[in-house]
């Protein structure tokens, strides 16, 4: 049983049940039911977040583009679903297809630059398809905003609220047992070497071009997966949400719960976006502090948990068993 219990697949569709009981909890009046909303945001936002932390985390490279390549597959969803009528699962296709291109050209850029300077890049790619958003009309609707509805799954079954949180949390689940497999196997070491001196990873046999296009394409697949889901669940998308802002909360999601963590990505959506919005916007002028809340949980985290706040459970874990030691 022990042995089951420590697979770490499994433990991921464990987990994916524990949150799939949110809408029930819910129903018993243990939750407001707002939590839906705002739990089946943050998972949608970690799931992008997974997407960057290969980038980074694995692979040592660097991306201000996230959102926007949120924002592209968000706007391309609703547009095909809303205004030319196509299923579902068509839109989703394309607006996967799409930025995933866009992710690999830079993933192109990113043999001639790197560091600071292609964190611009990104960035400039990122506010080009922000501006795109804003004057592209016919597209976007401009700055009064795309609106979407619930999808219907295979022609078949009409999602409301509820069942969109099911369909992300299954998405989640997926994408997290997906991520394992790819950074515990060889693509995960390939990815590692390049991170720690590309110069040994050539010599050893890792082929940079490759990898790099790789990498990008999975963080943009990623982003374009959580935008889909974003703009269906929510049902609504602006120019402005799209900015650098929100990849800087990525960022911040991914420092602060844990670089190379799957569950310390999650901890950290759970961190940026739900406990400021169960909890801290109670507070008065919270809206204008979480900038500063952010940057302060960066600079804590970067001094007393450099590799993130997953760490802290087993430093807990270890306390506890050391008190229990003494005791005896």
């Amino acid at each position: 049983m022990k042995k089951i219990l420590k697979n770490p697949h499994l433990q991921f569709v464990f987990l994916g049940l524990l949150l799939a009981l949110v809408p029930k909890f819910a129903e018993l009046g243990l939750f407001k039911v707002s939590y839906i909303t705002t739990l089946g945001g943050t998972f949608i936002f970690a799931i992008a977040a997974l997407g960057l932390n290969i980038l980074l985390g694995y692979s040592g490279l660097i991306s201000l583009g996230t959102a926007g390549f949120m924002g592209l597959a968000a706007y391309t969803s609703a547009y095909l679903t809303t205004d030319l009528g196509l299923p579902f699962e068509v839109a989703v296709l394309l607006a996967i297809i799409g930025p995933t291109l866009i992710g690999i050209l830079v993933g192109l850029v990113s043999l001639k630059i790197e560091g600071i300077y292609l964190a611009i890049a990104t960035l400039a790619v990122s506010e080009v398809l922000r501006k795109t958003f804003e004057e592209l009309d016919f597209f976007t609707n401009g700055f009064s905003g795309k609106t979407a509805k619930y999808p219907t799954l295979l022609g078949m079954f009409e999602l409301d609220r509820t069942g969109m949180y099911y369909l992300i949390v299954v998405v989640l689940t997926i994408v997290m047992l997906l991520t394992y497999n790819l950074v515990n196997g060889r693509l995960g070491r390939a990815l590692n070497a390049m991170r720690g001196s590309e110069a040994a990873s050539q010599a050893m046999g890792v082929n940079l071009l490759n990898h790099r296009l790789i990498a990008f394409a999975l963080a943009t697949i990623y982003a374009s997966i959580a935008g889909v889901l974003y703009v269906h669940f929510i049902k609504y998308s602006y120019p402005t949400l799209w900015t650098l802002k929100l990849s800087l909360d990525f960022m911040a999601m991914v420092i602060i719960g844990g670089l190379r963590s799957i569950y310390g990505t999650l901890l950290g959506a759970m961190i940026v976006f739900a406990v400021p919005d169960i909890f801290l916007k109670q507070l008065p002028f919270f809206n204008q502090m979480s900038y500063i809340l952010n940057g302060v949980l960066i600079i804590l985290v970067v001094i007393f948990y450099p590799q993130g706040l997953i760490h802290i459970f087993g430093d807990l874990k270890r306390l506890i068993m050391k008190l229990r030691k003494g005791e005896k």
